[in-house]
């Protein structure tokens, strides 16, 4: 499980801006990549993020 310290200063690598949790994903609370938590670590890298419902039924 992510700390609530840890979680508090991560933020979006792309946008700059907050994160929340969403299950077994840090999400970003403006462009609604997903990045995922691999052994209670958050991959924070863009490579690796989902990206957002709306972005994939655009491609």
């Amino acid at each position: 499980m992510i700390s609530k310290e840890l979680l508090d200063i991560l933020a979006c690598p792309l946008c700059k801006t907050d994160v929340r949790l969403e299950n077994d994903r840090i999400v970003c609370t403006q462009c609604g990549r997903r990045y995922p938590i691999k052994d209670e670590i958050p991959v924070m890298l863009i490579d690796e993020a989902e990206l957002p419902v709306e972005h994939k039924k655009e491609n």
